[in-house]
């Protein structure tokens, strides 16, 4: 059995919450409303990945009142929105950036704010361009937890990670279909104070198809998360002090089902307290 370790604090939750799906699926009560869908996520989680904040730009308001409807201790990852990240105008986004950080301020002033999660899509390569693009774009962000997702294999290469590293920025390990190109699973971690890992789903199909349902359609075996568990999470915890674990493949509520069996998983590790 795994010695747990006291020095790293493990959170694990889902992307996003918000699915009326999930009603179907019976992991909240029939009738549920949207705006009361979080009172009972966190009677389960205490960290969830907010996926809005990708489609449309933060709102201080918005993320204040969803911050309280929460609670104090209940964290959030926030992911950089689209216009500066799929969507990208040379000549304003760091306009953007700036009316972003306004809208996640609630969350920062609170220390409620665990990350923000920098997803760039699989087209952007590691050309002079996009490096250079990613540097100025890690530059306005300085000073907030971050953490990228790179969805491209050509960011897989040491000189990444040794950058990231000077940075202080977290390299998001991700578990996704082996297709090619796309960026493999690894157990890199380039920032002291947390690691991050966001599981996808392997649905290859769907991963082709580009319909983003059948994407994310995926049921994790009990003994796929628990490889992830012994030859990646364990060895993960020993170079940081936080580990965020989330789940995407939220068609059918697979998403949580899969999040509450890493909790299982991670508590009979002895890598997570077991609630009393």
């Amino acid at each position: 059995m795994t010695t747990r370790n006291e020095n790293c604090r493990l959170l694990v939750g889902t992307s996003g919450y918000s699915y009326t799906e999930w009603i179907e699926a019976g992991f909240y009560p029939p009738g549920t409303p949207a705006n009361k869908m979080l009172s009972h996520y966190i009677r389960s989680f205490n960290i969830t990945e907010l996926n809005f904040t990708w489609y449309q730009m933060p709102k201080a308001e918005s993320i204040d009142r969803m911050r309280q409807a929460a609670g104090p201790d209940f964290l959030f990852a926030a992911k950089l929105t689209r216009t500066i990240t799929h969507e990208i105008d040379p000549s304003h986004w760091r306009d953007q950036v700036s009316r972003y950080r306004d809208g996640i301020a609630p969350l920062v002033q609170t220390g409620q704010l665990a990350t923000v999660l920098i997803q760039m899509p699989p087209v952007f390569d590691r050309s002079k361009e996009n490096r250079l693009y990613l540097a100025a774009l890690l530059d306005v962000l300085k000073g907030l937890p971050l953490a990228i997702e790179f969805r491209n294999a050509a960011w897989a290469v040491d000189r990444v990670f040794h950058e990231l590293s000077d940075r202080n920025v977290t390299l998001v390990s991700v578990d996704e279909p082996a297709l090619p190109g796309l960026f493999p699973p690894l157990s890199v971690v380039t920032s002291p104070d947390f690691f991050y890992v966001r599981f996808h789903g392997r649905n290859t199909a769907g991963w082709r198809s580009g319909n983003m349902q059948k994407q994310f359609d995926y049921d994790y075996k009990d003994a796929e998360l628990k490889d992830w568990v012994d030859q990646r999470i364990v060895p993960m915890t020993e170079n940081a002090k936080t580990g965020i674990i989330f789940f995407n493949n939220h068609v059918r509520a697979q998403a949580p089902k899969n999040a509450q069996t890493m909790i299982r998983l991670l508590t009979d590790a002895g890598l997570m307290a077991a609630k009393p």
